[in-house]
């Protein structure tokens, strides 16, 4: 798996609720601490400024705005979430595509915040913006459960010294530069998301409804959760530790059209024979050919690549309850669940079991 990018010191160790853990992933909570909240309700800000990502924003707002919408619909009883957008610089902002939006407050309103998310956006990856946000952080971060930031709304975060030795995620397109800016943090480039004690950090856009999603589990239980993805008509509600972007995605954009199509079918047909002879006649290659132009296109052999797109199916069949090792295994074409566990260790550096326990929706 990648490694975080980051100066490696040893974090301090430090007081952490029951219910916090610091791996990418699976968000836990005591069934009392849930009902708790949904019956005296949960207020989420989300930071808004010149400059924002509107989905960034938009998305976890729908997100708990629907759960209100099936909490109430389901039980008969009150919203479980209070949403307010609040002004960086006055009601009024403009995000990066254009669209106005007016926020409920100002930051500076005395509000009980219980969860605080930062958008990411061009506007706050400006010194100043920073200056301000990290500075109202550093006053009022006591005073919330917790504190999420999507995608680059962590460079609003970071100034703050609240995550400093903790492990975080962003776009994959500024990690490094987020390392960069501040050395303090654990960088991991790969995760969706990551929870660190009571502060969150995901990756970009679209994670920042996974990581809402995540939120909503803890609040409200998985079958809260489960049922919003479904609201939102999401493919799958993803697990923090799954890649920023799938392997067929990544190497569709190295490949030909010829390949970019072999690629959509297999993804289809991990189970069957996908060996070189019966890949490249559906490329109308030999397969020497298809080998020779494979390695050129891929920089690997097809049987790394299919090796790859099926421990990479298996691992998200194995974030899911219900599904067995071996029943993984044999879905995705490996011969026998042995080789399937040393394929999977090799690639992820832990056993099929471990990554369940870890992982697990």
């Amino acid at each position: 798996m990648p490694k975080p990018i980051g100066n490696g010191r040893r974090r301090s160790k430090r007081s952490r609720p029951n219910n916090a853990d610091s791996h990418t992933g699976r968000l836990t909570g005591s069934a009392a601490s849930v009902a708790a909240r949904a019956r005296t309700g949960i207020h989420v800000g989300i930071l808004g400024y010149d400059g924002v990502t509107a989905l960034d924003l938009v998305g976890p707002a729908d997100a708990f705005s629907i759960a209100n919408e099936i909490s109430c619909r389901a039980d008969g009883e009150a919203a479980p979430y209070r949403i307010t957008v609040l002004g960086l610089d006055g009601l009024r902002f403009v995000a990066e595509s254009g669209l106005r939006f007016e926020a409920h407050a100002a930051l500076e309103a005395s509000l009980a915040l219980d969860t605080l998310i930062v958008p990411g956006g061009s506007g706050l990856r400006e010194e100043t913006a920073q200056a301000r946000v990290g500075t109202w952080l550093r006053g009022h971060a006591r005073n919330s459960r917790r504190i999420a930031c999507v995608c680059t709304g962590i460079y609003g975060v970071a100034p703050s010294g609240l995550l400093d030795g903790r492990r975080v995620t962003t776009h994959w397109r500024f990690a490094r530069d987020l390392a960069q800016r501040f050395p303090t943090l654990v960088v991991d480039e790969d995760a969706l998301y990551v929870r660190d004690g009571p502060y969150y950090t995901s990756a970009g856009i679209t994670a920042g409804i996974d990581l809402a999603l995540a939120l909503i589990e803890e609040d409200l239980g998985p079958r809260a959760a489960l049922a919003v993805a479904r609201e939102l008509v999401v493919y799958l509600k993803r697990p923090g530790g799954q890649t920023q972007y799938s392997e067929p995605l990544r190497m569709q954009t190295l490949a030909s059209n010829r390949f970019a199509d072999l690629v959509a079918w297999i993804v289809r047909h991990l189970d069957q024979d996908l060996g070189v002879e019966s890949l490249a006649a559906k490329a109308n290659l030999s397969a020497r050919q298809f080998s020779r132009r494979f390695v050129e296109a891929f920089g690997c052999t097809p049987a790394r690549y299919v090796e790859r797109l099926r421990l990479g199916e298996a691992r998200r069949m194995l974030s899911h309850d219900g599904v067995s090792i071996q029943r993984a295994a044999a879905a995705v074409g490996f011969s026998s669940t042995d080789v399937f566990r040393r394929a999977f260790e090799r690639r992820f550096g832990l056993s099929p079991g471990e990554y369940r326990l870890r992982f697990r929706c």
